[in-house]
């Protein structure tokens, strides 16, 4: 880990893997309160900044000091979504795995994923948990609207589109449920630490 201070109240701890920030963003959160007045806790995908640090130095150099141990994979709130394997480029994904698109469900349904972050839009959350193996290229001519509720492949992230927007990444199925819904309290369904598994409607 490497905390690199950024600006005069803020701090960017720097790791080497997803699974470092996963666990790294769920020990701050359960030693919050010895982070002072710490604003924000903002998990990326090999950082995590902290904002409104009042010593980034001081903190940075406690933090670099702790031992952080690995998360389990049972912990954090599962969220299981419905989703219909309808998606243009199921048949493309398939193809790239080496299998039948009828497995595709199995394959995906049999993964326990992980929110590591969000970006990209209100909502949009960066699901990891796809094994290498499944890892995908981002489409070679990016669509210019994907409709919402689209479950979406890319690199080593699965992901569900909360609206329609732009997008490049291989479009596997359709759910109905609400990632982001600002009425709500979460906002967002998938929220950094949440697990999600997808699980094929009607099955």
């Amino acid at each position: 880990m490497r905390p690199l201070v950024v600006g005069t109240g803020a701090l960017l701890l720097e790791t080497d893997s997803a699974e470092e920030v996963a666990a790294l963003h769920a020990e701050l959160l359960r030693r919050r309160g010895e982070l002072g007045g710490v604003r924000d806790i903002v998990p990326a995908a090999r950082t995590v900044l902290l904002d409104g640090v009042a010593d980034p130095a001081g903190l940075g150099a406690r933090i670099a000091r702790w031992e952080v141990p690995a998360l389990a994979g049972s912990e954090g709130p599962l969220v299981r979504v419905a989703v219909r394997y309808d998606g243009p480029d199921l048949a493309e994904v398939a193809a790239l795995w080496g299998v039948g698109a009828r497995e595709v469900p199995g394959i995906v349904g049999g993964l326990v994923f992980r929110v590591a972050f969000c970006g990209f839009a209100p909502g949009f959350g960066y699901l990891t948990g796809l094994p290498a193996r499944f890892h995908l290229p981002r489409r070679a001519t990016p669509r210019t609207s994907v409709p919402a509720g689209s479950l979406a492949l890319a690199g080593e992230y699965a992901g569900v589109y909360p609206r329609s927007s732009p997008g490049g990444w291989q479009l596997i199925g359709s759910t109905d449920a609400v990632v982001w819904d600002p009425a709500r309290e979460p906002a967002a369904l998938f929220a950094p630490g949440v697990r999600v598994r997808f699980e094929e409607a009607g099955s």
